[in-house]
Order: structure tokens, then sequence, then C-alpha cells
């Protein structure tokens, strides 16, 4: 039997629910990649109240063609390879699809991030909240 554990911010929304598959870790590596190539947490008080969320200011930004806006600013490395980074960006926003059957599997996130696959453009439909 599965309980739900982990930390607020990490778990995917279908822990709320009664279905729980390996996409829920899948989920977690977006929030993790994100944060990561953002250069802050999923949830910061320190940033204006529209984007205390980080999930709310990529959907914000997908929306609007500009992913290159959420590359951390603070970071010389992700400045000097912002294109790669917002290529991650997009993976990481495919893992945080809502519905989960639009997550790809872990395999494919490493076949991605090991270059032997592109993510599509398409996959990226980004509904990261339930409509």
């Amino acid at each position: 039997m599965t309980t739900m554990r982990g930390t607020p911010g990490y778990l995917a929304p279908e822990w709320l629910s009664s279905v729980i598959t390996e996409k829920v870790d899948v989920y977690s590596f977006g929030i993790v990649l994100l944060e990561m190539f953002c250069g802050r947490k999923n949830f910061d008080k320190s940033q204006p109240e529209e984007s205390w969320h980080l999930l709310g200011l990529l959907q914000k930004c997908c929306k609007q063609e500009m992913l290159l806006d959420m590359v951390d600013k603070y970071s010389e490395d992700t400045q000097t390879h912002s294109s790669e980074v917002v290529e991650m960006i997009k993976v990481a926003s495919w893992c945080l699809q809502y519905d989960y059957t639009k997550r790809p599997s872990m395999s494919t996130v490493v076949k991605v991030l090991e270059g032997i696959m592109k993510v599509e453009s398409r996959s990226i439909g980004l509904q990261l909240h339930r409509s």
C-alpha cells in the first residue's frame, strides 16, 4: 500500500486522488529541473506576489513564449548557455503536466537528456493546473 509522502510543492497533483503511478516521480523531477535552471524555489515569498508560485510563472511565460525570462539571471553558466537552459525548462514543463498521462516516462526524459530524442513543442501544451 502506498501512502502520501513527500515535500509539499514537489508532490504531483494525482496524490490528491487514488491514481498513483510512476509519473509522480516524473513530476517531482520536473520541479527540481525547473528550480535548478530558474535559480529559485517552487514557492518563494521573496518574489513579487504574482511570481510566488514558479509553476504559475512558467505557465505565463509559456503562453507568452518568453521562457528565456525564466532563466536564472544570477548564474553566469545559465546565462552563457541560455538556449540549452530553455530546452531544459521545456523538458521540465513536459514533466509537469497536470494530466499524468501527458507526462513522459522517466526513460523518455533520459533519452531527451542524452540527446537521443527531442521534446516536441506540441508535447508542451502546458496544462499545469486543472481547468
